[in-house]
């Protein structure tokens, strides 16, 4: 078999966004170009489908930019999914799971991502001509898949780790002419604090939904309502309605207020770190209970952005006098939970490292940091979090490396992400030649010389 060096990024080909599944079972190319979709792998109840690995080429070759590819590309592509599949197989066996909890925030995520990609919820679902709630529906099923193959693949190789000499020997195994050449490349640190939301605006939306509660008592739809004023974009479309969740799967407050109430009951207005609730218990299972809800979440405006950049300006004198260092100020104060606990440091996802490729800056960064000097730190700037409020921050150039060769010095958390890499890709080959006998594996003809079938094989 050879080497499932793209195991370790499999599951990142595998969340696309939004997808199309295409029709089941198994066929064979047409004659000409045209080519049916259709089941070319089966793993146990798992399937992989033709369109699964021709996406992920199409995918790949787009990124190559006319360079070329390695010649047995769609094999590598299909033995990362194989692998995968694997593990979601013997996940079902193991009964490794993930909550429903985890898979609704996972979702609520990429929503906001996609919401903040294409400018607003409305685009995206006229881009996709369908409503949100539909997207998240159609992305669920994936979005656990991808959950439960991350749980698998860290009981797996997550406890593989790399010693210094492991990663000088992994870096002199390489070619003196084949060392990569790194263009220039930054390090950047970040304090973010939320715009507050002012009284006002709080009293607002609480005198908001306790209009509504009463229209309810008084004999209007819940789900009605929920539809034309939850600003939840998840469950406002379903008439609030949230599904069932086990203790411990929703935000306090939410939960503590549910539990109390009996099947029909609505409850006071409730505060919690996504806004302010109204909530009606639907009915207990077991030692689970459904809900619905309407969400209101106040806005901020300049005033209340105003305190936020007045904390941010005085902390930014503190750093510049020596009063405090950045990476202090940033785990005391910054509300980014991604940064405040690396020195306030962006990460590269590619590595994990802290040094970013200047040229895969987000713009709004690069255009601020283009003409700064390294130590130099900005005035607050106005900001948009991942889960879209209001904010502001200051950012950091810690450093700025100039375009050079790959050399341990300058680039030890690259090599050493990549020795780690390999090692845990050997840790992973190893645990499919172990288990791949364990479960009913099928592969169509027409991509049997790919041999992820055959053991040992190079």
């Amino acid at each position: 078999m050879q080497r499932l060096s793209w195991c370790l990024v499999a599951i990142l080909f595998l969340s696309l966004p939004l997808a199309s599944r295409a029709q089941l079972g198994m066929s064979r190319p047409r004659t000409g170009q045209q080519m049916l979709d259709g089941i070319i792998v089966k793993v146990d109840n798992q399937i992989i489908l033709r369109s699964d690995v021709e996406g992920i080429v199409a995918q790949e070759q787009a990124r190559a930019q006319g360079k070329p590819l390695p010649p047995d590309l769609r094999c590598k592509v299909l033995q990362s999914l194989v692998l995968n599949k694997l593990m979601l197989a013997r996940a079902d066996i193991d009964s490794v799971t993930v909550t429903d909890s985890r898979v609704n925030s996972e979702l609520d995520r990429r929503m906001n991502y996609f919401v903040q990609q294409v400018g607003s919820e409305k685009k995206l679902e006229e881009l996709y001509n369908k409503p949100v709630r539909v997207l998240k529906e159609d992305l669920r099923s994936q979005v656990r898949d991808q959950l439960v193959q991350q749980e698998m693949q860290d009981k797996i190789s997550g406890k593989v780790t790399v010693t210094p000499r492991e990663v000088k020997e992994y870096f002199d195994k390489i070619p003196k002419d084949s060392l990569p050449y790194y263009s220039t490349e930054v390090e950047v640190g970040q304090i973010v604090i939320p715009a507050q939301v002012n009284d006002k605006a709080k009293q607002a939306a609480i005198s908001q939904l306790n209009d509504l509660r009463g229209r309810i008592q008084a004999g209007e739809s819940f789900e009605e309502l929920a539809k034309k004023y939850s600003q939840d974009p998840g469950s406002g479309a379903q008439g609030g309605y949230l599904g069932y969740f086990k203790k411990g799967e929703l935000v306090p407050e939410y939960e503590a207020a549910s539990r109390k109430l009996e099947p029909g009951q609505l409850s006071p207005v409730v505060e919690s770190q996504f806004g302010f609730h109204l909530i009606q218990l639907i009915e207990r299972k077991g030692d689970q209970y459904s809900t619905r809800h309407i969400l209101l979440k106040p806005t901020t405006g300049a005033a209340d952005a105003s305190e936020a950049a007045l904390k941010l300006t005085r902390l930014r004198k503190q750093i510049l006098s020596d009063s405090i260092s950045f990476a202090k100020a940033a785990k005391d104060n910054s509300t980014d939970k991604g940064t405040s606990g690396n020195g306030g440091l962006l990460a590269n996802r590619q590595d994990g490292g802290s040094k970013l490729p200047l040229d895969k800056l987000d713009p709004a960064i690069f255009f601020t940091i283009d003409t700064m000097k390294v130590g130099h730190i900005t005035p607050p700037l106005a900001y948009r979090t991942d889960d879209g409020k209001d904010a502001m921050r200051i950012l950091y150039l810690k450093s700025n490396t100039p375009p050079h060769q790959a050399n341990l010095l300058d680039d030890y958390q690259k090599i050493s992400q990549a020795a780690l890499n390999e090692k845990k890709s050997k840790a992973l080959e190893e645990w499919y030649e172990k288990n791949r006998n364990t479960v009913y594996l099928e592969v169509a003809p027409d991509y049997a010389q790919c041999k992820v079938l055959a053991a040992g094989t190079e």
